[in-house]
C-alpha cells in the first residue's frame, strides 16, 4: 500500500508540474487529454482550480467542459470508422443491445446522463456507442457539453461547501451506491426536463385564430 501512495503521489505531482506554466488553460489541457488519451485526475484538477480561485469558478467548469467534449472527437472519429467491434469488445452483448435501445429512443440523454457522472462510470463506451450508432456530430458534441457542465458545476459547488476533499468522498459514494446515485440523477433530469418544455409551452407564441 505504501509503495501504490508513493506511485499515487509522485504521479499527482507530475501532473501539476506540468499544469504550472498553462495557467487556467490547465483545466481544459487535462480534460482534453482525459477524454481523448487517458484517464486523468479531471475531478481533482478542477476542484483544486476552484477552491484556489473560487471568483473564476464558472470559467473553469465552462473549459473543463469545452476541453472533454473536444477531446472526445477523436474517440467519436474511431467509433464512426468501425468501431462497433471495438464496443463490443468492451461491453457485454446485453449491454451493448440496451445502450442501442437508449440511442434509439433519445441519443441526445443516452450520452448527456453518462456525461453527468464520475468514474467509474465507462463514459469512453458512450461516446463510442454514440459514434456507431450514428449519433449527428452537433448533438454530440453538446450533449457531452452539458452533461460534462452539469459534473463540474455540482462538483464546484460542493469543493466551495466542503472543500476539496469532497472529490474522494464523492467517488467513494458513487461507487458504493451506484443505482441510487444514478436514479436520483435521472429523477433530477426528468423532472428539469418536464419544468423546461412547460416553460417553453408558456412562452411560445399562440398558434394562428387563437387570440
Amino acid at each position: 500500500m505504501n509503495k501504490i501512495g508513493h506511485i499515487l503521489a509522485r504521479y499527482t505531482a507530475w501532473v501539476w508540474g506540468l499544469l504550472a506554466p498553462l495557467g487556467i488553460w490547465g483545466v481544459f489541457v487535462v480534460a482534453f487529454a482525459d477524454s481523448a488519451l487517458l484517464g486523468m485526475p479531471v475531478d481533482a484538477v478542477v476542484a483544486a482550480y476552484v477552491y484556489k480561485d473560487r471568483s473564476h469558478l464558472l470559467l473553469y467548469v465552462v473549459l473543463a467542459s469545452l476541453g472533454s467534449a473536444l477531446g472526445s472527437i477523436p474517440l467519436y472519429i474511431l467509433g464512426y470508422l468501425g468501431g462497433e467491434k471495438v464496443l463490443r469488445k468492451r461491453i457485454s452483448e446485453e449491454r451493448f443491445l440496451r445502450i442501442h435501445r437508449s440511442f434509439e429512443q433519445h441519443e441526445f440523454w443516452a450520452l448527456m446522463f453518462p456525461g453527468m457522472l464520475p468514474p467509474p462510470t465507462p463514459f469512453k463506451a458512450f461516446v463510442l456507442a454514440a459514434a456507431v450508432f450514428e449519433m449527428r456530430f452537433g448533438h454530440f458534441l453538446v450533449a457531452i457539453l452539458a452533461g460534462r457542465f452539469v459534473r463540474f458545476g455540482v462538483l464546484s459547488l460542493l469543493v466551495l461547501w466542503f472543500g476539496p476533499q469532497i472529490v474522494g468522498l464523492a467517488g467513494n459514494l458513487f461507487r458504493q451506491h451506484f443505482y441510487w446515485v444514478l436514479g436520483a440523477l435521472a429523477v433530477a433530469g426528468v423532472v428539469w426536463l418536464v419544468l423546461w418544455r412547460r416553460r417553453t409551452a408558456k412562452t411560445s407564441p399562440s398558434s394562428p385564430g387563437t387570440s
